[in-house]
């Protein structure tokens, strides 16, 4: 019995509301990079989150997967899971995917997805319709 009472506020908190961006980012949007560190990003590469804790993309060459559990405004993307194949873009996806995983802070207004971190790195993702 002392088990179930003990479990039961992780099954609460587990059921609560989703803190991370996955709560805050539209779901349903895949969000288009347009910039990256202040200039123009000519390459196509996106991400979305499309349920708590999850993240999900298309670099310049391959799809990615990963996780992201830190509480918004915080980003902290775990471990980034992508296809290996390539294409002439292999040097714009390399950039994107080092800056990626050095982000630590996001903002979401409207359509707008901002990821940055202390060093002055941002990453600017527009909407898609």
């Amino acid at each position: 019995m002392w088990r179930v009472l003990l479990a039961l506020p992780l099954v609460i908190a587990a059921c609560g509301p989703d803190e991370t961006i996955s709560g805050y980012a539209d779901p349903a949007a895949t969000y288009g990079l347009v910039q990256m560190n202040g200039a123009d990003f000519d390459a196509t590469a996106t991400i979305r989150f499309p349920a708590k804790g999850a993240v999900q993309g298309q670099g310049p060459c391959n799809a990615y997967l990963a996780s992201q559990s830190a509480p918004y405004p915080w980003f902290d993307l775990g471990p980034v899971q992508a296809t290996r194949m390539a294409c002439p873009a292999l040097g714009d996806e390399t950039r994107f995917f080092e800056n990626l995983v050095q982000m630590t802070l996001a903002e979401v207004s409207g359509d707008v997805l901002i990821l940055s971190n202390d060093a002055g790195d941002q990453m600017v993702f527009q909407a898609r319709d």
